[in-house]
């Protein structure tokens, strides 16, 4: 029997030293791995990945997209603008899709958007 468990999405990363203190400023997320070439970001029980990628035709930095699902998404909201990762105007409350949610780009143009089911 299969059990899936999570995914993790991996993120690219042109300076991985730059964007793990971006991300922990801007997010909160903290690098708990010590690796070269890639990072561990998790806060509480959330997870990604970032992984350095040269810029090259052999090794393209590519953005990528993460959706990152909770409950009770005001307080984060809130903190996100008292760090400065997005503007009071970025809120978008009970979308026609059945969501409340805001986004930002990170320094690599990872499209990151945080959302809560409202049904």
């Amino acid at each position: 029997m299969i059990k899936f468990l999570n995914t993790i999405p991996v993120l690219a990363s042109s300076d991985l030293a730059r964007d793990v203190a971006w991300y922990e400023e801007k997010t909160g997320f903290q690098n708990v791995a010590d690796q070269k070439g890639y990072a561990i970001m998790q806060r509480e029980n959330m997870e990604f990945h970032l992984q350095l990628h040269h810029g090259t035709e052999d090794d393209p930095v590519m953005a990528g997209v993460m959706r990152i699902q909770v409950q009770g998404i005001l307080p984060l909201f809130e903190e996100f603008v008292l760090r400065g990762t997005i503007g009071q105007d970025k809120l978008r409350m009970r979308t026609d899709w059945g969501t409340n949610e805001f986004g930002f780009y990170d320094l690599n143009n990872n499209a990151i958007f945080i959302m809560e089911d409202v049904g």
